[in-house]
């Protein structure tokens, strides 16, 4: 984590900074923008400014935007200073901090911001085998290909290798080569000398020396123009790169790792990628299955984002349903975790009653999800889909939490009445009730006799 404070607001910023280093940050500080505009030029790099409210936020912003660099910006002033901090986010600060600084809440930015803003959660055995590799290779100096398709997760896998790697107190560097314009993404990746280009005002490093002694993750690297990676290999190959507009090879130190959501070696076939660079980039591959094909890690993430989202929203935390968990597995989620996340956020916010239920699970637009295998009108066919979606929901959960789903389904079916749940379930009524008392305790919604949680949601 690499905080960069600029000012110091009577010393406050110097406590900010304490706590800061506290918490595990490198700190560097600067008293004015330029100073600061200088630092992140340098290559020195930060995954987040504080900035003292009282200088112009706008400015720096403006100058970040204009030169490409991409970091959050916090602003920190005196707490009475409401207009000043008004002012601050309109320009563009993510967030206002009061000062003298609450360790808590300085803490609280940090890990927003050290969390990588994604989660590993694993649980389908198709993605602990990934893992179990990547776990493998992360110590090595090995470059890397992480393939998938969009939203699997490629970026998330990349900071959990750089984690687990000998240069995890290094920094971790991203470049999406999809999102830079062709014409800047030469100068963005091996920087450039003033006045090397109209809007070079000063000397830039690019991502390449800014990376040094960590990892480069290339994202989407397909997409990068065929001329530009043979700049790439070479700089791969010899550790050397040539800034825009300067005569001077610079030596680097990094781990490449690099993504696609495309098939590089079908590329290369029709000429849009170069071989010998995909050899130098594919020492190891590492393949995310598609969410689809791991129907285990969908239920984990489900209830990893639903708790998530239930404590940003300041809302209660609520299970998923039998019926949404069988709705999450049905569904095809072209766009793998990334959709599957904004289904969970949405969700958590237009559930009513004690649990997140299938009414809740929609798309965008209020629609049904896009099952896997498409809805019949026949019902022999429902049932077996419904029944092959049950069995893929049980892999990955423990007993307990599938005997908790089946008592309960079954008391809904008998419309809460135990005698005869009880005889479906082949146990005693009085299991039956120590089972049910178990639940209530732990604040799990039981039907009274007469009715089924479907009929009270």
């Amino acid at each position: 984590m690499r905080l960069l404070i600029v000012g110091s607001l009577n010393g406050q910023l110097t406590a900010a900074t304490r706590i800061a280093m506290d918490k595990g940050a490198s700190v560097l500080q600067a008293d004015t923008i330029d100073t600061a505009l200088r630092t992140l030029r340098s290559g020195r790099g930060a995954d987040l400014v504080m900035i003292d409210v009282a200088l112009p936020i706008a400015r720096l912003i403006t100058s970040l935007e204009e030169e490409r660099i991409h970091v959050p910006v916090v602003a920190c002033g005196i707490a009475t200073d409401a207009k000043a901090a008004v002012a601050a986010i309109r320009a563009g600060a993510k967030e206002y901090i009061p000062l003298p600084p609450d360790a808590e809440l300085i803490a609280a930015v940090l890990s927003a911001v050290a969390a990588d803003s994604r989660d590993l959660v694993v649980r389908d055995e198709a993605m602990q085998a990934v893992l179990k590799l990547a776990d493998q290779v992360a110590p090595s100096e090995a470059s890397i290909l992480i393939t998938g398709e969009s939203g699997t997760g490629k970026e998330v896998l990349a900071r959990y290798v750089h984690r687990k790697s000998a240069r995890v107190d290094k920094p971790f560097v991203s470049v999406n080569c999809a999102a830079i314009p062709e014409n800047l993404l030469e100068s963005e990746l091996f920087g450039h000398e003033k006045g090397a280009f109209t809007g070079a005002v000063a000397r830039r490093v690019g991502k390449f020396e800014e990376a040094t002694g960590g990892t480069l993750l290339l994202d989407e690297i397909s997409e990068m123009d065929v001329r530009l990676q043979a700049k790439l290999l070479r700089a791969i190959q010899e550790r050397v790169i040539d800034r825009v507009g300067g005569g001077k090879p610079v030596p680097v130190d990094i781990r490449i790792i690099a993504t696609s959501n495309r098939n590089l070696t079908d590329a290369v076939k029709e000429g849009r990628f170069r071989e010998d660079l995909l050899y130098r980039l594919n020492v190891v591959n590492l393949k995310i299955p598609s969410l689809r094909d791991r129907p285990a890690d969908i239920l984990a993430l489900a209830e990893h984002f639903s708790r998530k989202y239930a404590e940003i929203n300041g809302m209660p935390e609520r299970s998923l349903s039998a019926d949404a968990k069988r709705e999450l597995i049905a569904a095809r989620w072209p766009g793998n975790v990334r959709e599957l996340e904004n289904t969970i956020h949405r969700a958590v916010l237009l559930a009513s009653g004690m649990e997140i239920g299938v009414e809740a699970i929609r798309l965008p637009d209020g629609a049904r999800m896009e099952t896997a295998v498409p809805r019949s009108a026949d019902p022999a066919i429902r049932a077996a889909q419904t029944a092959e979606a049950v069995t893929r929901a049980l892999v990955g959960r423990t007993v307990a939490e599938v005997e908790r789903d089946l008592i309960l389904d079954t008391l809904d079916h008998c419309l809460g009445n135990r005698t005869h749940a009880a005889k479906i379930l082949g146990i005693s009524i009085r299991t039956l009730r120590n089972k049910l008392n178990e639940y209530e305790a732990d604040g799990i919604d039981v039907p009274d006799p007469g009715t089924s949680r479907i009929a009270t949601a």
